[in-house]
């Protein structure tokens, strides 16, 4: 009730958003996470940045700070949240901000960045508060929109109708030989309106390296023994890699965006020790690695190796060139 109130408020004009003289991309989902948002982010940052100067605004969620703030490479994941440290230690270059207001954010961007020409809004197809030019829907293939419930029955944020103000939905996390007929079915169920395109994308998981030693890449074989700490919405897909390149996977789940305390850490050497085993490590993802690192001390002192399991965003047939047009194109016709 207080989701449709709210968008209600929105639609009447009761509140309004906010529209910018420059391209604002959303990214963003409809349920609490799991379909890839930053790796498509990531995906945006490194092809645009060739390009067009882009910027990145997020909430931070899980932050202890307050307010707009510049990501540092040397910040921690407690004072800028983990994506956004994620996003600024992979791209240096690149302005990466946060701030629990957008509407507020994007003009202290600018007027710290003046010469921005494109921002991307992490996380913000719920943020009503800015009226992005192109709005990117983002639904996991094994789960949905469709198929899913308002929270607490399901894991949406928002009922299913939302899917209405995205101008692209792409559906992530798809097969590796993904048929003709299921992507057919699959739009089919998604039934997209007349304006919205869909695409579909995958994974590529790319060789992991030591967290401590980022030069140092350590490649997955058969004869080694795996233990998965996480704290991300949905490991299904992950697992299912990790399976096929290791000997065995022993997994630590936690809820999303979880900060790891002693009693955590005291877990992980006790499960890790458990592992009978010469060829062990510890693996993780890169948005678990930036909460991780805040125990560096920890994993040194006990011995414990980890290496961090980066992942690319790679499209279904001729998606890439569609996508990328359908965002030239909005890019190149913007008029403030």
């Amino acid at each position: 009730m207080g989701v449709s109130m709210r968008n209600l408020l929105y639609q009447t004009g009761l509140l309004r958003s906010v529209r910018f003289d420059l391209p604002v991309i959303s990214v963003g989902n409809l349920s609490v996470g799991g379909t890839g948002k930053s790796p498509h982010i990531e995906y945006l940052l490194k092809w645009l940045d060739d390009y067009i100067q882009v910027g990145v605004l997020s909430r931070g969620y899980g932050r202890k700070t307050y307010g707009f703030r510049e990501v540092q490479p040397m910040d921690d994941a407690t004072e800028v949240g983990d994506e956004p440290l994620q996003f600024k230690r992979k791209f240096r270059e690149i302005p990466v901000t946060v701030s629990e207001s957008r509407a507020l954010g994007v003009p202290q961007m600018l007027k710290s960045y003046p010469h921005l020409q494109c921002v991307l809004l992490d996380d913000a197809f719920q943020h009503l508060a800015v009226k992005p030019g192109l709005n990117i829907l983002l639904t996991e293939y094994s789960k949905p929109f469709t198929r899913d419930w308002l929270l607490p029955s399901g894991r949406l944020r928002e009922w299913r109708a939302a899917y209405r103000r995205a101008d692209i939905i792409i559906v992530t996390k798809t097969p590796d030989q993904l048929s003709n007929e299921q992507r057919v079915m699959l739009l089919r169920e998604i039934n997209p309106f007349p304006k919205q395109r869909v695409y579909f994308s995958k994974y590529r998981y790319e060789t992991p390296y030591d967290l401590f030693r980022q030069g140092i890449r350590r490649p997955l074989d058969l004869d080694t023994d795996l233990l998965l700490v996480s704290a991300i919405a949905n490991t299904d897909y992950l697992l299912h890699y990790l399976g096929r390149n290791a000997r065995s996977v022993h997994t630590i789940e936690h809820e999303d965006h979880h900060f790891f305390n002693e009693a955590d850490l005291s877990d992980i050497a006790r499960r890790f020790s458990s592992i009978n085993s010469d060829n062990k490590v510890l693996i993780t993802t890169e948005k678990d690695a930036t909460r991780l690192d805040l125990h560096r001390s920890f994993f040194i002192e006990h011995k414990i190796p980890v290496i961090v399991l980066p992942i690319a965003v790679e499209w279904v047939g001729a998606d890439e060139y569609r996508f990328q047009e359908e965002v030239k194109r909005y890019l190149l016709d913007f008029k403030v």
